[in-house]
């Protein structure tokens, strides 16, 4: 999509790109709607993925810019919205770099339920995103890296037949029946870079010279999936793959021709634990709005041990900030068609298997919303911890 009004012209045409109906208001005022997704039955739209360039924005003076259409549904609560009063949107003159909006360049309109920026540009072509975009560009980066002790797969395809990238990490030379087994996801949701970028800190990390990651590589196999929404992630979708279902639900029901990435990726998960291979720790990362939190099967007195183990680890190491995790994830009603990743796992095949959610609003101990770097850095940092989780 590419419109022009006076001299400002808006395009998301471009690798994870998106935008809505855009209005022009005057002459330095501009109206975009989040286009958000809805998934296979039209239920529980979520608009909270926007990734759009401006160019010919005027110099010296002040720009405003209104996100619109942000209601939509959660877990099939209608009126609910992920973009929030607190939501800080990132913003770039090069699509390299990329800084938060300050709290004084931010407002939000409950009656309207928008949130408006206004700003003085610097340059005449910026970029707009919820979060800092970790796209194909990026993944293909971290694809790039040589390594003798890391071995690139695919997990499985995607409803566009893009491979899903498995990144296997382990020093070759000791024999893996020697091993912990950590698992480690990400990016299930298009919207969620912050995931990506962590997963990616944590493959650059274990791939370092860094003497306690090769005591890792000896001791621990790594495997790790960057974007599981592959197609999501380049076609600037949100939360539903491409036919419209959650890759964080439909876990117990997946099925191949509407499906493929849950139903490819959980055929490779299971395939491995029946080859009599173990997991010690599964992990799905996931970036919600205000909280972070663990949560598992943790009235499983086998399972306890290891989500303790983790969340300990997390806390002295990390900014990891919840005081109540591990919190329980397993219900006595759980719905067909609703399991999670670590709720399918667990259910058949009692794996020790977590959710983590990630903040992208302002963080307490930080003072401000997450970066791109910051999320680098936890990424880091949670492959120790889930290194010692592993081996409890």
């Amino acid at each position: 999509m590419v419109l022009a009004f006076a001299s400002i012209v808006i395009s998301a045409v471009f690798e994870g790109g998106s935008v809505g109906k855009v209005e022009q208001i005057g002459p330095t005022h501009v109206r975009c709607a989040v286009k958000g997704q809805a998934d296979q039955d039209n239920r529980n739209r979520q608009a909270n993925w926007y990734f759009f360039k401006l160019t010919g924005l005027p110099q010296g003076k002040e720009v405003r810019i209104d996100l619109t259409d942000l209601v939509g549904e959660y877990n099939f609560r209608p009126g609910t919205h992920a973009v929030t009063p607190n939501t800080r949107p990132v913003f770039s003159y090069d699509a390299s770099h990329w800084t938060h909006f300050s709290d004084g360049q931010v407002s939000w309109d409950e009656k309207e339920v928008m949130l408006t920026l206004k700003f003085v540009p610097a340059k005449p072509v910026m970029w707009i995103s919820h979060m800092e975009p970790y796209t194909g560009k990026h993944l293909q980066s971290l694809l790039a890296l040589r390594h003798p002790h890391a071995i690139r797969t695919a997990a499985g395809r995607t409803v566009r037949s893009r491979e899903i990238p498995l990144i296997t990490i382990s020093d070759n030379s000791i024999a893996p029946n020697a091993k912990k087994v950590v698992w480690l996801m990400a990016r299930q949701h298009a919207w969620e870079a912050g995931t990506s970028w962590a997963a990616d800190g944590a493959v650059r990390f274990l791939l370092s010279d860094d003497e306690e990651a090769s005591r890792i590589r000896k001791s621990t196999v790594f495997m790790v999936i960057p974007i599981f929404d592959v197609d999501g992630v380049a076609e600037g979708t949100v939360r539903f793959n491409l036919n419209g279902f959650d890759n964080n639900r439909n876990w117990d029901t997946a099925e191949t021709r509407t499906m493929p990435e849950i139903f490819s990726v959980r055929d490779t998960l299971l395939k491995w634990l029946d080859a009599g291979r173990r997991i010690d720790v599964f992990l799905a990362m996931h970036n919600t709005e205000s909280a972070d939190y663990v949560e598992g099967a943790v009235e499983d007195e086998r399972v306890r041990p290891v989500a303790d183990a983790l969340v300990a680890a997390l806390r002295a190491s990390t900014n990891f900030h919840d005081p109540k995790s591990p919190r329980n994830s397993m219900t006595a009603s759980m719905d067909k068609g609703r399991y999670t990743v670590n709720q399918y796992l667990y259910s058949q095949r009692k794996a020790a298997a977590f959710l983590m959610e990630l903040m992208v609003e302002r963080h307490p101990a930080l003072g401000r919303p997450r970066t791109a770097h910051d999320f680098s850095q936890f990424g880091a940092e949670l492959a120790k911890c889930l290194a010692r989780a592993a081996a409890r």
